[in-house]
Formats: C-alpha cells, sequence, structure tokens
C-alpha cells in the first residue's frame, strides 16, 4: 500500500509560514481550508501538527450532534490536549454555548504559538445559528490578540465559501485555502508508476489520498481496478458512493441532472431529456438554476466553452471529478456486480468501458498540463495562456486542443490539435482527419497556426516534420513536475 504523506509540500510550506507570522507578530492567523471529502484536508492538518512542535486542539464536529453534545466533546478535546496548562481547573461542562467555548479556550492559550484546529466546521453552523457570530465575536475581542493559528476546515464546499464571503460575520478575517486532489506527477511518484500508468491511476482515482492508500506500490492500473473487483466495500466504490450520497442524499431533481452528465450527456437539451420524467423534458427554468448551482455552489460540474475568435456554443458540462465521473459511468455497475459476488464480470465490464471512457477522460486532464506548460513559459509560443477546445453546434467537427492568447473569446488562435489516447500512433489518416477539421475553427490560419499532437503511443515518424509540437504521456506528467 501506498505508505506515509505524499505531496502538500505548498501547502504544508503556507501553513509554516503563517504559523512563522504568529510567532513574530504573537498575533492570531485564521485560515479556512475548504476541500471535497476525500481530498486530504485532516490529514494535510494532522501532519502539520505533528511536525509543527507547538501545543495543539484538534477538534472534529459531529453531523446532526446537538449543540449540547458538540460543546462537550470540544471541552474534553480542550481537556486532553497540551493546550491547558492545568485541565483540572477548566469548567465540568459549558452551559453558555459556543461563546462560553471560545472564552474558556482564550483563558487557557498561552503566550507562544498554538494551534487550534475545526474540523468540518459547516456541521456546526447548521446545528447552531449562532455559531458564525460567536466565533467572529470571539476572534476579534479574545482570540485574535494571541499567538494562535486558527484552522477552520470544511468538506461542504458552498459553506465554507460563506462563511467568509462579504455579507457574513467572519469575512476578511481569515485567509482562504483551497485543497485540490493531488496532481498527477504526485499520483506517479506516490504509486511507483510511469508516465502513462500515472495519468490513468489519476483517472481512476480522482487523485483522492482516500483511494489512493489502497494501491499497492507499483500495482499497475487495470490490475489494481482487478484487485478491488474482489472487495464491494473497496475505496474505489465506496468513496464516490459516500460523496454522493453526502452531498445528494435524495434521488431528486439535482441528482437526477447529475447522473445524467455522469453518463455521458453534455448539451443543455440532452441533459434536460434524459433528467426529464415521462411528462416530459426538463424545463428550462428548472434545468438553467440547477446547473448553476451544480457548478458554481457545488463545484461538482465543470462547464467547458467552444474557444475561438468568435462566440460559439453549445456549452459542454461534465462531472469535475474523475472518479466520480467514472463511478457515474461504469463503476457504480461494477460495484453491483461485485456485490453479488461475480468480480470476473465485473473486471470484464469494466475493461470493455475503460478505453472509449478514458479517450474522452483524459482531455480536459491535457488541456490542463498544456496551459501550466505555456504560463511557465514551457511552450514554444509565448502569447498562449489558455488551453481548450472547440466545436460547432452539430459536433461535427469536434476539436480537442485549441491554444489561444485569452479566454472565451480569442485574439488569437495560436496552436490546434489533436488528442489520441489509444494503443495505436497518431498517422497519417488522424493527420488528414486533423487538418481537414481545422479548417473550420474560427480564427485558424493556415501556416500561421501552429498543429499540436499529443499521444499516448507517440507518432508516426513520418509525421514529425509536418507537426509543430507533439506531447506523449511523460511530457504530460512533466507539467506538473
Amino acid at each position: 500500500m501506498t505508505s506515509g504523506f505524499v505531496g502538500r509540500s505548498v501547502e504544508l510550506g503556507l501553513l509554516r509560514t503563517r504559523l512563522q507570522r504568529v510567532g513574530e507578530s504573537r498575533r492570531g492567523t485564521a485560515v479556512a481550508i475548504r476541500g471535497r471529502r476525500q481530498v486530504g484536508k485532516s490529514r494535510l492538518v494532522q501532519e502539520f501538527c505533528d511536525a509543527a512542535q507547538v501545543p495543539y486542539l484538534y477538534f472534529t464536529a459531529t453531523k446532526g450532534m446537538p449543540v449540547s453534545e458538540s460543546l462537550a466533546m470540544f471541552l474534553s478535546e480542550l481537556k486532553c490536549s497540551r493546550i491547558a496548562p492545568d485541565p483540572d481547573a477548566l469548567p465540568e461542562s459549558i452551559g453558555g454555548g459556543w461563546p462560553d467555548a471560545f472564552r474558556v479556550l482564550a483563558t487557557v492559550l498561552a503566550d507562544t504559538p498554538t494551534v487550534v484546529v475545526i474540523d468540518e466546521l459547516p456541521w456546526l453552523a447548521e446545528q447552531d445559528a449562532v455559531f458564525d457570530g460567536a466565533l467572529q465575536t470571539a476572534w476579534d475581542r479574545l482570540l485574535q490578540q494571541r499567538p494562535i493559528l486558527l484552522l477552520l476546515l470544511g468538506s461542504d464546499i458552498h459553506m465554507m465559501e460563506r462563511l467568509t464571503a462579504y455579507d457574513r460575520p467572519f469575512y476578511g478575517r481569515a485567509d482562504n485555502l483551497v485543497l485540490e486532489p493531488l496532481n498527477p506527477a504526485e499520483v506517479g511518484h506516490a504509486l511507483g508508476l510511469d508516465a502513462a500508468e500515472s495519468v490513468d491511476a489519476h483517472l481512476i482515482t480522482g487523485g483522492l489520498p482516500g483511494i489512493l492508500r489502497s494501491w499497492p506500490h507499483g500495482l499497475p492500473p487495470l490490475q489494481f481496478v482487478r484487485r478491488e473487483c474482489d472487495d464491494p466495500a473497496a475505496p474505489l466504490f465506496g468513496v464516490p458512493e459516500s460523496t454522493l450520497l453526502a452531498e445528494f442524499p435524495a434521488p431528486d431533481q439535482a441528482r437526477r441532472v447529475l447522473e445524467a452528465i455522469g453518463n455521458g450527456e453534455r448539451t443543455h437539451a440532452t441533459i434536460a431529456a434524459t433528467a426529464g420524467s415521462r411528462s416530459g423534458a426538463l424545463p428550462s427554468g428548472t434545468l438553467s438554476p440547477l446547473l448553476q448551482r451544480l457548478s458554481a455552489e457545488k463545484h461538482v460540474l465543470s462547464v467547458d466553452q467552444p474557444l475561438s475568435v468568435q462566440p460559439g456554443k453549445p456549452a459542454l458540462y461534465r462531472v469535475a471529478d474523475s472518479n466520480l465521473r467514472l463511478y457515474l459511468a461504469t463503476l457504480r455497475s461494477v460495484q453491483d456486480l461485485v456485490r453479488r459476488g461475480r468480480g470476473e464480470a465485473a473486471y470484464k465490464l469494466f475493461a470493455r468501458r475503460w478505453t472509449s471512457w478514458r479517450g474522452k477522460a483524459v482531455e480536459p486532464l491535457i488541456r490542463d498540463a498544456l496551459e501550466l506548460s505555456a504560463l511557465a513559459g514551457a511552450l514554444p509560443w509565448k502569447d498562449v495562456t489558455t488551453v481548450g477546445g472547440w466545436w460547432n453546434r452539430t459536433f461535427n467537427p469536434e476539436i480537442d486542443l485549441i491554444g489561444a492568447d485569452r479566454a472565451p473569446i480569442a485574439n488569437r488562435i495560436i496552436f490546434a490539435g489533436s488528442i489520441k489516447w489509444l494503443g495505436t500512433p497518431f498517422d497519417r489518416h488522424d493527420l488528414a482527419e486533423l487538418t481537414r477539421a481545422v479548417a473550420d475553427v474560427p480564427g485558424f490560419e493556415p501556416r500561421e497556426t501552429a498543429l499540436v499532437v499529443v499521444s499516448l503511443t507517440d507518432i508516426d515518424t513520418a509525421l514529425t516534420d509536418t507537426v509543430d509540437l507533439v506531447w506523449t504521456a511523460t511530457d504530460v506528467l512533466s507539467a506538473w513536475r
């Protein structure tokens, strides 16, 4: 299994810097850390606390717990921590709600740096309508004047964003740290895989440590999936299932919309038809706000716009996390077979769907890699600031890669290209198809706009003089190194 703590050097550095700032200024600093479930927020903060060599309190809220019980747990954790110099001097209970709890905390803080962690903070706000206000008052009057690093964690991304929004009590009082999944290079390093396998492993796991911890070091991706098909409780199935149940506990319209997109519907019209009922497609007045909520608030969807020198339609929707996307498209059906003891049939079902699913799922990952390289100055064209794709209303043609100077409407198209993530090289037939298709892209200039190819298994050597840039899996992975 993957052992030790992998990656997160940047995030650990940010937390160390803030703790150093607390020590130098003798004043408090608050950081709100948000990220989806199983992304490793708690592990990151625990790793930081273990290495910080200062007293710390780590309190985790419990969903649905009454306020009185949460306060009792907070007091218990405080007594067990090294923060309180004399735990026996602390009160036996806290009867005045969170304002009193924070006052008790303030009385035991020393003149040296201390770390206080409140994990799953949105659940406290659910239980107590005045929690946000109590936190703000305690911070302003009691805690900020002491050398405390206050870390506020939460998996409900929208509620964590609201915590520090301009119309909320804690506005302007905390730095915001968004914890993203591990990138493909970190996944590959953790698992000891080559470049192509690292990309596959990232697509399968979504870069989530909660799944990676169950992956034996050096085991190729398809062998890992075959191994998991013998275990109905495997994290490969359990992590996305728990995410789905936590975010969408009821089979309502939002859940149907998400499942329609996860099953491959990409446009507003096809999503409406699939997520509708016997009475017809989901009305636009219902679907549009749902799509906005799922993308802008819950961040479970990503929205792609065609990139060229002219505005284009339609927008395309996809599930942002590749592990949840794979679960909705394939792993859920695989899990059903695994639960019935049919592991071999489950793996065969996965293997049948994997290649075609991977071919589309890898596209946003490769666009991100090219964009990162462009911004780092590692591409031949200095003016590239954004990488996307292009399509028309009929999706004929559909161009995988467009590099431009800005988005969503470019001044100039700098390169166009194709992704071939299959077991055969990019050949003359593929090049002829690309050359024919890019002529339809608004802003494409023959002999001026460059051609780019990204291929899993390289490119026909006879074509290297015709294409301006060729990337393989190694180049894709190097964008994150």
